[in-house]
């Protein structure tokens, strides 16, 4: 990956964001990416949603959520989706995209950024560790909370 730059979602990415695919196994992992568009429609001051570009093609996708009010501590400033194209995997795109929610948090004044996942066998436990997230929680429903600390 050699021109890999961040774009705001736009109805010239929707469709590319949405035809993002996955490696096998990875689906149980996250949710359709519709649910994510759906929630900004809710919420739309407090969410950063982007696309990860090679060149002109769409590689990933990426949402963010940002309230410093948010009553649940580890949702403040919360990475709430990464999707990856299963052909860009392992190539940077993930790791670029990190970054550019790690860059928008710290601008906005947090002093983390966390990330909730279900562990298992292909998720993303070992990426989010990759990239510096460390587990320090668990959900009420069991699942990972993970802290990245400026």
């Amino acid at each position: 990956m050699s021109e890999l730059h961040v774009e705001d979602l736009s109805a010239a990415t929707i469709v590319a964001a949405n035809s993002l695919t996955l490696k096998p196994g990875q689906e149980e992992f996250i949710a359709p990416t519709t649910y994510s568009v759906a929630m900004v429609v809710a919420d739309p001051q407090k969410t950063w949603q982007r696309v990860i570009l090679d060149g002109d093609e769409v590689v990933a996708f990426i949402r963010a959520y940002f309230d410093p009010d948010e009553s649940t501590d580890y949702l403040r400033a919360a990475l709430w989706r990464i999707n990856v194209d299963a052909a860009a995997q392992g190539r940077g795109a993930g790791r670029f995209a990190v970054d550019a929610v790690l860059a928008e948090a710290k601008q906005r004044g947090f002093e983390r950024l966390t990330v909730v996942y279900e562990a298992g066998e292909s998720g993303p436990e070992a990426f989010f560790r990759r990239v510096g997230f460390i587990p320090v929680d668990e959900t009420e429903y069991g699942e990972v909370v993970a802290e990245f600390r400026f």
